[in-house]
């Protein structure tokens, strides 16, 4: 599915990974107990970051990557009823597997 956002400069977009409703032991988390999610996958990627020079820096992940997020970094959004976040790279903290 195709989303209609493109975030700009340095920023990406990122979709957030829901955790497993029922955890090890079979106890179910409602909703208001669980935590922000802190792992996402990146959907899109904006223009890129220019150094002082005018050069171009390339970005560290790339579109499909499932990535650590800091708990409330970035900016929430709601496109056709998906959630996402849209954060500046600096704002990812790593790249899983």
């Amino acid at each position: 599915m195709a989303v209609n956002v493109r975030p700009l400069g340095d920023r990406v977009l990122v979709q957030p990974l829901e955790e497993a409703e029922v955890k090890k032991g079979g106890i179910i988390i409602p909703d208001t107990a669980k935590e922000k999610p802190q792992e996402g996958k990146v959907v899109a990627l904006g223009t890129g970051k220019r150094d002082d020079d005018g050069k171009l820096i390339e970005f560290t992940v790339k579109k499909g990557d499932k990535v650590l997020i800091s708990k409330y970094g970035g900016t929430e959004i709601k496109v056709e009823g998906t959630s996402y976040l849209i954060m500046r790279e600096d704002d990812i903290l790593g790249i899983i597997g």
